[in-house]
Order: structure tokens, then sequence, then C-alpha cells
């Protein structure tokens, strides 16, 4: 036995010797695309921004350092890319040694030697390092991609930091990481969930073009207090933003549409489009085969039935979906269409938004379900024949599908809205947003000249203040107590 016990540990040792050797070209390969390095995204900037408060040292001008840092978030929104430009920043700005960085994927760990995430950093500190956690005298940074593939992360992630101040750390992982954080580790954590690009992202990222300062921040308080001065704000912002928008060369709605057919996701901004629905379908095919799997356990015979679940749902017209209608439509129970939706929706490839009222309603009526990107939608339909960039009736599905993943980015983020609904009574809104305060504002959004009949509507059911019109209108205005916004400013929130 101690025999094995060695050769356990010779492999692990050869293994984070082969990752600390590995990693420069290893990262300069994987930050290259077509000859050209990828952007930094908006989160860098907070992640870089923890990384030089730990390196100034506990306490120092009075700021605690988030040491402890977790980045749940679907696949392919770029947790591995903000890691290899993170390691890329500490070795060429901060001048950090090379053995001071170790990255390593669980995933791969779990497939070639069956270990866990702490086996590996205690190898780390004891062979590489030669000391222990409570003696370390210089900071070291471990980035564990993949973290959901050990089921003892969590628990790896306290020891960890309960034994040294002088560890950095950055765990990325699927959505579900926010589930599997137990209490004693959630009070250690920073997280800074990774989500899709929005409209203003694709902007700067595509074009070095950006919003005004406090763009998005107007647009919300416009949704969300609709008075008089947050409509005169947000038309102010809205003026510099097409100031700035003319540098774009391009018209904009132009510029919109193909930021919603494709370009949810950073990998979107150096590739054709073709490519992008390619990448985005493979993509998805992971997400079952490593996600989904790795939170429950189904029957081999399930993966089937997930696609056809997410074909079904890409497919579909704007309009609610209920357990027995996919049951009855794919001959599964609906016990199993439920258990796939719950898992889809815990790695948020997916997301549902119930119908307003009581619990009685929500238990009768169908939910509506909606992808984390319009892009997602656009790569299953293109894979299937049925995308047409031309199709006004599919753009409006994806339109609507932006404004959803939107608000539930708000949600998870600012906590705005507090709810969101839809108004499951004939010919009502979209959405219906709640605020603190549990005013309901009915919201609209579609391609083209929408009217304002249904938000009316759902106005006086719920004697809302005001509702809100999102599509092809020119301006911001508000006519009585129904505010108008374009498509395009709308999505710069």
């Amino acid at each position: 036995m101690a025999v094995e016990d060695e050769q356990n540990k010779e492999q692990l040792i050869n293994y984070v010797f082969g990752k600390l050797a590995e990693a420069p070209q290893f990262v300069e390969n994987q930050l290259k695309v077509k000859g050209s390095y990828l952007p930094h995204r908006r989160v860098y900037s907070r992640l870089k921004m923890h990384v030089d408060d730990f390196l100034l040292g506990e306490g120092m001008g009075g700021k605690i350092s988030n040491r402890l840092i977790i980045l749940p978030g679907l696949r392919g929104v770029g947790k591995t890319t903000l890691l290899f430009q993170l390691y890329k920043y500490l070795k060429e700005v901060k001048k950090i040694e090379q053995d001071r960085i170790l990255y390593f994927s669980t995933d791969e760990l779990k497939a070639y030697l069956g270990r866990g995430i702490l086996e590996v950093i205690d190898v780390f500190i004891k062979e590489i390092h030669k000391t222990t956690f409570t003696s370390l005298d210089k900071e070291i940074f471990i980035f564990i991609d993949e973290s959901h593939f050990d089921p003892k992360w969590s628990e790896a992630a306290k020891i960890i930091f309960d034994k040294t101040k002088k560890i950095f750390l950055i765990f990325t992982g699927s959505s579900a990481l926010n589930l599997e954080l137990s209490v004693d580790a959630a009070r250690r954590t920073k997280k800074e969930i990774v989500f899709p690009l929005n409209f203003g992202e694709y902007i700067s990222l595509r074009h070095n073009v950006y919003p005004p300062k406090g763009m998005a921040e107007g647009i919300r308080e416009l949704i969300f207090k609709g008075d008089d001065a947050a409509v005169e704000n947000a038309q102010r912002k809205e003026a510099e933003l097409n100031r700035n928008l003319v540098k774009v060369g391009r018209p904009i709605d132009k510029e919109w549409e193909d930021f919603l057919c494709c370009i949810g996701f950073p990998i979107g901004l150096q590739m054709s489009q073709i490519e992008v629905h390619e990448r985005l379908f493979s993509m998805i095919d992971r997400v079952i085969e490593k996600d989904v799997f790795s939170i429950q356990a189904f029957s081999t015979d399930t993966r089937n039935v997930i696609s056809r679940i997410l074909t079904f749902l890409a497919l579909q017209k704007p309009g609610g979906t209920s357990d027995a209608k996919l049951s009855d439509r794919l001959k599964i129970s609906p016990n199993t269409v439920r258990n796939i939706l719950e898992v889809l929706e815990k790695t948020h490839l997916i997301f549902s938004v119930k119908p307003y009222g009581g619990a009685g309603k929500v238990v009768r009526k169908p939910w509506k379900y909606y992808f984390l990107s319009s892009s997602i939608i656009a790569a299953i339909r293109f894979k299937l024949g049925a995308y047409n960039p031309r199709d006004r009736e599919m753009l409006g599905v994806l339109a609507e599908n932006m404004a959803a993943s939107y608000f539930f980015r708000m949600k998870e983020t600012v906590n705005l809205p507090v709810g969101m609904f839809y108004d499951s009574e004939p010919n009502g809104a979209d959405f219906l947003l709640q605020d603190a305060e549990e005013n309901i504002i009915p919201l609209e959004i579609g391609i083209g000249k929408k009217d304002k009949s249904q938000v009316r509507n759902s106005i006086n059911r719920y004697k809302s203040k005001y509702g809100i019109v999102v599509s092809n209108v020119q301006k911001i205005t508000k006519q009585d107590n129904v505010i108008f916004i374009p498509l395009t400013t709308f999505s710069f929130v």
C-alpha cells in the first residue's frame, strides 16, 4: 500500500510540475485567435483589482482584499480566458515568478488521475515550495477551472482560505457552483458571475466605442422609476450615446441584429457567423454531456431527450410551455421533463419566467423558458435549417429572449427586478417586472412599431403607474403613462 501511495504522490508531483512548465506557452496559444489577442471584458478589470489589492497586502489602505473568488457561468462565456488573461498580467506586468502561479482544470484532473483539488494544492505547496500553508511567506496564485467536477471543491476552498492569507484562489465552473457553496465557504467568497456579452460590451469590444458613463444605470432608472426626471436623464444619455455610435461607421440597427443573432459570446468577435453557430452548438453539446450529468445522474437514453427539449424550446413561438405539453410531445413522463428542466436551469443554459399571480396560478399556468443568450437559439435554429435573419418573426423571438436574459442578469447582479413574470391573461404585456415596493411595471418588446394596447391592458389590470414599450422607435419618449424605448438604446442596459 505504501508503494502505491508513493506512486500516486509521484504522479501528482509530475502533474504539478507539468502544469507549471507548460503554462506560459499554453496561455499564449489560448489567448490568440487568428493572430489577435482576445479582448478584455469588464469583469477582467474587477478581477485585476482583486489581484492588485491582494498584492498590496491584507488591510492596506483600510481595504481587505478578496482572495477567494468564484466565477460561475455558462460554458463559452469566457471564464477560462479570464484566468489566462490574469496569468499573463501577473507574469508580464507584475513580474510574478512562474512557479507561484498554478493553473489546472479539475475536469482533466479527475479524468486522468482521479484526484481532488486539495491534494494537488497540498503537493504544490509542500513539494514545489517546500513549505506548509501556515509557513508560506510569499503570495501564491492558484486558478482552478471546472471546479464543479470535484464534489469537495467548496470544502477545499474553505480549508485553504482558513490556513493561510498568502494564497489567492479563483474557482471557475458551471452556474451550479452557486448552489454547491457551503454556508461557511460562502461567507469567505467573492462571487463574480460571468454572463454572455450585452450589446454595450459587444460595441466596445468590437469597435472600441463606449457608451456614456452611467448609461446602463440611466436606463435601469428609466425602467424602474419612470418619472419625468428619469426620462429626461435617459434622453440625455441616449443623445450622447448616439453621437458616440456614429464612430461605428455602420447603421447601428444592422450591428444590433448581428449581435442578436451571433455575437452573444466573446469567441464570436473573432469568427464568421457560420463558425459562431457551429461553436455554440458544440458548446450546447458539452453542457449536456458534462455539466448536466455532473449535476444529476440520468440514463444514457435521456441525453437525446434533453437535446429534443432544447430544440423544442428554441423553435417555439413566444408562449408558455407546460410539463404536460412537453411530456405529450416527447412521449416521456412529466416527472422526467420536470427534472431535466430543473437541471438545465441550474446550468443557466435556460431560465424560467412564471405567470404573475398566486401559487395556484403558477401551478396551473405554463411557464415560459428562455435561453441565457439569443445567440443560443440562433445556433440551434441554424443547425436545424430554421435560421433566417431576414425573418422578422424570428428576430422578434430573439429580441424577447434578449430582454428576458437582460432582466435575469440584472436580478442576479443588482437585485432588480425583484420579481420577473409574464402576464398570462389575454392580450397582456410580455413581462411584468416587480420592484422593491411590489409595484408592477408592464413591459412589451418586439420588432417593428409596437402599439401600446397590450401594455395599457396590463397597466389597467395591475393598477400600474406606467408601462414600457421597447420597439423600433427613434428615441426615448413618454406618452401619457407609456414610455417608449428604442431596441438599440434598451440593449445598453
